[in-house]
C-alpha cells in the first residue's frame, strides 16, 4: 500500500472517530446538537479566554437590546440551556454541545457584581465544577468571538443570554417559541 493511500485511509479513520467521538454524549445526559455560528459570520472563531480560578460574572447593559445580561469577567456574553434544569440545577450539554457550548468552570468560589440570582457551581460528569446563576449552568457560545457579541441568542430556540436574575434575555421582538433561525 502507497504511503499516501495509507495517510489518507488514516485521516479517514480519524475524521471518523473524531464524528463519532463528538456526537457521542456521556451516560445519563442528554446532548444537544452542535450549531454553527451565525450565518455571515465567517470570522474563524478565536478561542475562549482562559477561565480564572475564581471565576468572575457580571451584569452589564446590552447595545442588541436585550437588556440587562450577564457577562464573563472577560466581557463575554453567558448563556441558559433550555435543556438543563434549575431546580435541582443539572447541566445537559455534553459532548459536541459542550465544544459549541462551553461551560463556565471554576475551581474556586464564583464571584459576580450587578446581579440579583445566586451564584453557585455544579460538578459536571468530568469532574469541573460548572458555574451556575439562579441555579442555570452557566455557558459561552463559541460563535461569539468578540466581548459583547450575542450570537448565541435564541439559538435552535433553547439557548438565551442569561439576565442577571437567572432569567433569558428577550428583545421586545424576541419569543422562546420561535423557530429555530435558518442555519441552525
Amino acid at each position: 500500500m502507497s504511503t499516501m493511500r495509507r495517510a489518507g485511509i488514516l485521516a479517514a479513520s480519524g475524521a471518523a472517530v473524531l464524528a463519532f467521538a463528538t456526537a457521542c454524549g456521556s451516560s445519563g445526559h442528554t446532548t444537544a446538537s452542535p450549531t454553527s455560528p451565525a450565518p455571515g459570520n465567517t470570522a474563524p472563531a478565536t478561542p475562549m479566554p482562559s477561565q480564572p480560578a475564581n471565576a468572575m460574572v457580571k451584569a452589564v447593559g446590552s447595545s442588541t437590546g436585550l437588556g440587562q445580561i450577564v457577562t464573563d469577567g472577560n466581557g463575554f456574553t453567558l448563556y441558559r440551556f433550555d435543556q438543563d434544569t434549575n431546580s435541582p440545577s443539572a447541566s445537559h450539554c455534553t459532548g459536541g454541545c459542550a465544544t459549541t457550548w462551553p461551560a463556565v468552570t471554576t475551581t474556586g468560589q464564583p464571584s459576580g457584581t450587578g446581579l440579583s440570582g445566586t451564584l453557585g457551581t455544579i460538578t459536571r460528569d468530568d469532574g469541573s465544577k460548572q458555574v451556575t446563576l439562579d441555579g442555570w449552568p452557566l455557558y459561552r457560545f463559541a460563535g461569539d468571538t468578540k466581548a459583547g457579541q450575542t450570537n448565541g441568542q435564541g439559538v435552535n430556540g433553547t439557548w438565551w443570554a442569561i439576565t442577571p436574575a437567572g432569567g433569558k434575555a428577550m428583545a421586545a421582538s424576541t419569543s422562546p417559541t420561535a423557530p429555530p433561525t435558518s442555519g441552525y
